[in-house]
Parts: C-alpha cells; structure tokens; sequence
C-alpha cells in the first residue's frame, strides 16, 4: 500500500501489550491448554458451574441428529452446489446457552427438530465479572465442548468499565494515553464522544485515537482466562491492528460483522487491502470470517467470494444475516432467496440469524446489552429465543438439504 496502515508507534505498543501478555508463544500455549475441557470442567466446579455442566452433558445425548433426517428422506448431495455453515446469535451467557440446550434436546422426536448451530455468537459485554467468575467459561465449555460449535465469538466493546489501575498500567505500557471518567469508585470507562454511553455508540465502534489498544488487551486478557478464541471486532482501525498484532497467534481470530459488515465488492476490497498487509507467511489472517452486509445482494456476494478466492488468502468465510433484529435494520429483513442463490450457484456461505424472523419481545439488539442481573433473571427466557433462531436455522438448513445442498451443524448434532 502507498501508506503504511500502522506507524511504528503503533506497532511498537502493540508489541508492548504482547510481551507484557507473556508473549505469543505464551498466549498461544495457554489458549490451548483453555480450551480443554477437563481443564475448564474441573475450574468451573471450583466455581460453581459443576451441576450446570453436568447436565448440559446429559442434554446433548439427547440432542436431534441431522443424519436421521438424512435417511427418512433419502437425502443426497449436490457437489456442484455450496455448503452452508449455520450461525446463530444471542447465545447470552451460561444460563442462557444452558436453557437452549434443554430445548434442543426436548425437540428430538418432534416433527420440527431442532439442531445446535456450528457457530454461535454472543453479544456480552466482556466486563472482569462475567470473564472471570465463570460464566464465560461455562458457556464456552457448553458450546464448544459439549455441543461441539466449531466457533463460538465474543463481543468486546471498548466502552466496558474497567479498574482504572489497568488503565494506568496499559498507558505506562504502551506510552499512550487513554481519555477516560470515572464510573464507580476505582472503576473507569473510556469516553465515547459519539453518543457517550457506557457501550458507545451501537456496540463500541467508536474507536477514536488509540483505543483500539483497549480492544487487544481486552480480547487477549479474555483468550487467556478462559480459552475463547475468537471475538467479533468493533473498528476498521481495530481490524489494522488485529492484523498485525495477531500474525504469530493462530488460535487467536476475529470475526467483521455488525455495522462493520461489507455492503459491496469496493468495500471488500477494501478489507483485503488491510488483511493483505499484514498477511501470514502462510497465507491466513486473524480474520476468520467476514459479514457480508444486509444490503448487499446475492450476486455482490457471489462476486466477493471469488475475489477472496482470487485474493490468495486462506481460511476466511463469509456469512450473511438471513434475519435480523427489527432493531438492527428494515422490518421484515429476510434473504432467504439470496441465500439460495448464493448456494445454488456453487459458493459456500454461513448463514446467520440474528432473528429467528418474527418479533418477540426479547429478539432485539437491546436485550444484548441488558445489566449482567437483569439477564440473568432473564436467562430462561433467552434461552427460548435462542431457541427458536437454532430452529429457524434447522428449518431452513433442512430445506437445504431437500434441494441437495449439504448444511453445516454442530458436531453434537450431526453425529454421536
């Protein structure tokens, strides 16, 4: 590129936060041993979560399987159409995922069985009591160990109160200084000049001057207490930076979705002109996957599909909302019909529900950010909203399957 994204400056604080971090070998043996599931079962039971773990593992043997619809329906596939993945979103914390579960299993034998989704997303805000006091973890254990999700995403906003000690600590760190007030005592949150609210403006995308160092530290200090890897980004700047600070942490990777999603091919392009710049010596990225936005139309889709296949650079998928919160976008968004043609036309997508199509009171984009006691009153009730977007994606995964279109779900449901 004619100007380098990041200076030296930048790169150098990220280097610092890195090495204050242990380093990448460190972060990266760490995330490892994390995500083990005895490892995370016996931490869990030290703090509470041990019965809810155990059930959660007496659910999922219960759990509807894809291949008893494969054989009631003697269902073949078409190699010359796409693959689609399932994601679903809101997967709100332990209670919440716990719940979902319980309903997935009751599904089975139902003529509308429901499937667990290969990709979850969560939308918690990634405050030190959720990260560390377990509930993280358990959700974490319950999708990616026990349901098999082959990805489950957090949400770092950059707004979350934080000690003003770590800010301190980040400033001598790094040589930055981060424009902060004061929440509670000893507790500081960065000022959001956009809208000034604790979260910023729609999920923390405001990230002016050098808080996209808030955001790695953030997402790091998460990887290494709990194993997560992999975590939805709030910034253009904060995708620069990931790019960078990420090129020696494979098990560390970033999904571009929420308003940040590409609504044509020249913003695609765009974001490959960043991947590309720090690219991999092996030709991945910390970018995982990338939202294709809900303006965009099937044949952009297809097109930017084979411009990342042109592109060189390895492992991404791109995903598309099939649904969406009334609160997100227009009412009565559905791309369904995109969907299909994508498929049809041979390309692989991930299809997402943020909605499961209908408008219940708790599927909105503000029961995302409800206070930690205010959701867990609520759990039961997500988890049925959780629920019924898991059964949207089974309904159409299995209407993909009809056609000859093979559909990706979690390994929990696609075998025992």
């Amino acid at each position: 590129m004619k100007y380098p994204l990041l200076s030296d400056a930048d790169m150098k604080a990220m280097d610092a936060l890195k090495k204050h971090h242990g380093g990448a070998e460190h972060i990266v043996s760490t995330i490892k041993k994390m995500r083990d599931f005895e490892t995370r079962k016996r931490i869990l039971a030290e703090k509470g979560f041990g019965k809810m773990i155990e059930e959660a593992e007496a659910f999922v043997l219960k759990f509807p399987q894809v291949s008893d619809f494969e054989k009631a329906n003697n269902i073949s596939y078409n190699s010359s159409l796409g693959t689609g993945t399932s994601q679903v979103s809101g997967f709100q914390g332990a209670k919440v995922t716990h719940n979902s579960m319980k309903r997935i299993a009751a599904s089975a034998g139902s003529n509308e069985p429901c499937y667990a989704p290969q990709e979850m997303i969560s939308v918690v805000a990634l405050t030190d009591n959720y990260v560390y006091n377990g509930d993280l973890m358990a959700t974490l254990a319950m999708s990616e160990n026990i349901m098999k999700a082959s990805k489950f995403c957090s949400t770092n906003l950059i707004g979350i109160p934080q000690p003003e000690a770590r800010f301190r600590e980040l400033e001598a760190l790094t040589g930055e200084k981060f424009e902060r007030y004061e929440c509670d005592k000893g507790v500081c949150a960065l000022t959001l000049k956009n809208q000034g609210t604790v979260f910023g403006n729609f999920g923390g995308i405001e990230v002016a001057n050098n808080n996209h160092l808030i955001y790695l530290d953030g997402i790091t200090r998460t990887a290494l207490a709990t194993g997560g890897d992999f975590y939805l980004n709030p910034s253009w700047s904060t995708i620069a930076a990931v790019c960078y600070y990420g090129r020696d942490l494979p098990n560390l990777h970033i999904k571009v979705s929420m308003l940040l999603a590409t609504q044509s091919p020249v913003q695609f392009r765009m974001l490959l002109n960043i991947i590309n710049e720090y690219i991999r010596e092996d030709g991945t990225s910390p970018i995982y996957e990338i939202n294709i936005g809900n303006g965009s139309t099937a044949a952009n889709f297809i097109q930017c599909a084979k411009e990342l296949d042109a592109s060189g650079i390895k492992g991404i998928s791109l995903a598309a909302h099939i649904y969406i919160n009334p609160d997100l976008g227009m009412a009565n968004f559905n791309w369904t019909n995109h969907m299909f043609d994508v498929l049809n036309s041979g390309t692989n997508m991930t299809f997402k529900y943020e909605s499961d199509g209908t408008a219940h009171e708790l599927d909105t984009m503000a029961t995302y950010f409800l206070p930690e006691d205010e959701r867990e009153k609520m759990g039961v009730d997500i988890g049925e909203v959780i629920f019924n977007k898991s059964l949207r994606a089974s309904k159409d995964g299995r209407e993909m399957m009809r056609k000859g279109i093979r559909s990706i779900f979690a390994e929990s449901s696609q075998k025992r």
